[in-house]
Formats: structure tokens, C-alpha cells, sequence
């Protein structure tokens, strides 16, 4: 059966499918992995990297700046006295992806079962 194109627009830019729009926001690598980390609660830079260990500092960095862009996280600086803190928050709309990331980290826990 063919389906009428459905476009979807998401501050600014259009996708073709809801399924795309999706994954531009929580697809990669990373993403999901560093939302899935978020779940538990805001974490400073350096605990979302002992987390991952095979992520590089910089990787890292520039999925956070596009999660902030996109609205999934909220970034906050401390800046009262030195060092400089910084911590990472999900949003309200990063909120909204929980059951997606859990219900992704289940299945990933099932293939690990099975696989190995």
C-alpha cells in the first residue's frame, strides 16, 4: 500500500518520516548511550566518561553540544568559584525519550544474553 509522504518539521528543519526525525535525535553511536546515562539523573562531564571509557573526550563533546542543541539535554556552569563545574541534565523533552532508551537497552540486554 502506498502511504501519502508525511513531512515532519522539528524547529526548522524538515524529515521525510517520523522515523527519521527520531534518529536524527537520538541516533549514532553515542547519543542513546550517553541519554541512557542521563536517565539516573545529571553527571558532570568526567562521570559520562568513566561511563564510557571508549568514547574520546572531544566525540563526547560534540554529542553533548548537538543533544543541547536539540533540546534532549540542558547543560548548566557553576561558575561561583574554580574549578568550573558543569553538569548535564535531560530536559522535559529529553524525559520524554526514557522509554525508548530502556526499552532499546532491554533488547540490547536480551542479545547479550543470547549471543554471548
Amino acid at each position: 500500500m502506498d502511504q501519502p509522504p508525511c513531512n515532519y518539521t522539528f524547529r526548522g528543519q524538515d524529515y521525510p518520516c517520523s522515523t527519521s526525525l527520531a534518529m536524527h535525535l537520538i541516533g549514532g553511536k553515542w547519543k542513546s548511550v550517553i541519554l541512557y546515562h542521563l536517565l539516573e539523573g545529571e553527571k558532570r562531564f568526567s562521570e559520562l566518561r568513566r561511563h564510557m571509557p571508549t568514547i574520546s573526550e572531544r566525540t563526547l563533546s560534540l554529542q553533548l553540544k548537538a543533544l543541547e542543541a536539540d533540546g534532549l539535554i540542558k547543560r548548566r556552569v557553576f561558575t561561583k568559584k574554580p574549578p568550573l563545574k558543569v553538569t548535564y541534565e535531560l530536559t522535559e523533552l529529553g524525559e520524554t525519550v526514557r522509554p525508548v532508551v530502556l526499552a532499546m537497552a532491554a533488547w540490547g540486554e536480551g542479545l547479550g544474553v543470547r549471543v554471548g
